[in-house]
């Protein structure tokens, strides 16, 4: 049984898709079979793989129609990679669905399905907090939050966070937070480092690996490749081979894939990629984490009040 996980932020232009699809990248690059559902209406994920916008199938017809997925997966040009496109059609379900009974749990019914078939899920969200996210959020056992290295970030981290509670309180009692991802980190600013300093101290759980802001990632989608493939050995690739190898030891500590997915000596050497002297995060920093108990207030809350992890 697949674990499936939501990157969700309501915040648009976080780097959340592109995350999506590099974090997929490079999980299949280390030997697991990852699917990758594109639940936003842009539909970036799913030209960010090379794959086509059809007009029926997907995401769609399952969550209006309930019709089965199997189908509708798709290989992509790189090994153990699979996608569920999407086409802008899918903003209609929003409508279609209000008037459904157990709404929420449509996308939930339609990956269940898929579960046996891969080891991991990753569900791209749209950058609202509609009923495609709360689907997605209904739908998945963890959440990843990207989270852009700018002071508004902190304020929508607030939001998300008050969601994902109301989420885990009536709808996924199940759900919990893996991680926060730092995107579009910029070394030259100290904005990005308070940003940075002030998401670890409310989120321990955060991630080390840190995305910087890269030319060479802004390239990829044009050209239809994650940045692991596009550019392995650049710094953006660096960073989600980190970023996979984190997830991939977080996971098989609660044994929630094979002991035997280990990072693959084949690939370029990866390197340190969070670029700031931050203080170590803790070991333990990616158990099972919980919500703030005052979310709506976290830019101010103090620290020792703000999580139990």
């Amino acid at each position: 049984m697949s674990v499936v996980i939501a990157l969700a932020n309501q915040k648009g232009g976080v780097g959340k898709t592109t995350t999506t699809v590099s974090l997929a990248a490079a999980l299949a690059a280390r030997g697991l079979r990852i699917l990758v559902v594109d639940a936003d209406p842009q539909a970036n994920a799913t030209s960010a793989v090379g794959a086509t916008k059809d007009d029926e199938g997907g995401l769609y017809e399952a969550l209006v129609d309930e019709r089965p997925l199997d189908d509708a997966v798709r290989a992509t040009n790189i090994d153990g990679l699979s996608i569920l496109p999407t086409t802008p059609a899918l903003a209609g379900a929003e409508v279609e669905l209000v008037s459904v009974m157990a709404r929420e749990f449509r996308m939930k019914r339609a990956l269940d399905a898929l579960r046996p078939r891969f080891d991991l899920i990753l569900v791209d969200c749209p950058p609202s907090l509609g009923l495609l996210t709360v689907n997605a959020l209904a739908a998945c056992d963890e959440v990843i939050i990207p989270v852009q290295c700018e002071y508004f970030a902190l304020e929508g981290l607030s939001h998300l966070s008050h969601t994902i509670e109301l989420v885990q309180r009536n709808l996924n009692p199940r759900l919990v937070i893996r991680g926060v991802v730092l995107t579009m980190f910029d070394a030259r600013t100290n904005l990005s480092r308070e940003v940075e300093s002030e998401v670890r101290s409310h989120f321990p759980n955060t991630f080390n690996a840190v995305i910087p802001r890269s030319v060479r990632l802004a390239e990829a989608p044009s050209h239809g490749e994650p940045i692991t493939v596009f550019d392995p050995t650049s710094t953006g690739a660096r960073a989600y081979f980190d970023l996979g190898d984190e997830l991939i030891a977080a996971l098989r500590a609660r044994d929630l894939i094979p002991a035997s997915i280990a990072p693959s000596t084949a690939l370029p050497a990866v390197v340190a990629s969070t670029p700031t002297a931050v203080a170590t995060v803790p070991a333990t920093s990616h158990e099972v984490a919980t919500i703030p108990q005052t979310p709506r207030d976290i830019v101010s809350q103090p620290q020792e009040q703000t999580h139990g992890a």
